[in-house]
């Protein structure tokens, strides 16, 4: 019986310590942007994916998705990621997801031809790239 006691003591430890190291990773404004990033990529890539399955454009496809997007990613990036609740930023946050928008449409044209005409893949393709650019942009240029 000591030994389970003792082993229950060891993962409790073990247990408090990975909480301590995930609330060091969380506090990183990078790390909070992709967790949040993940959430809203799972989201607007299942918008995306959902217009292609309707037979859209891959362009209006990604279209639709982003702008659908836009307001569910600018409440979760900017409150949570941000910590700001300015309304106002909207329109900054527009002209970067134009800009990323833009840069997806010809990426996804340019590896098309790389994937066979897949735009499941070309689009998943962009995906890590867009965030990391998506980030810093909105840092500099949003919610500074």
């Amino acid at each position: 019986m000591k030994w389970l006691t003792i082993w229950l003591v060891k993962f409790m430890s073990l247990l408090a310590s990975l909480v301590d190291f995930m609330n060091y990773i969380l506090k990183s404004k990078f790390v909070k942007f992709l967790v949040v990033g993940g959430i809203n990529t799972v989201f607007g890539y299942s918008l995306f994916a959902l217009f292609i399955y309707f037979n859209f454009h891959y362009a209006i496809a990604t279209l639709c998705a982003t702008v659908i997007g836009i307001f569910f990613n600018f409440k979760t990036i900017g409150s949570i990621v941000f910590k700001s609740k300015n309304n106002n930023l909207l329109f900054r946050f527009f002209i970067v997801y134009g800009f990323v928008y833009l840069l997806n449409i010809l990426l996804m044209f340019l590896l098309n031809s790389l994937v066979n005409d897949n735009h499941y893949v070309s689009g998943a393709m962009t995906v890590f790239p867009l965030a990391i650019l998506s980030f810093l942009l909105n840092k500099k240029y949003v919610f500074n």
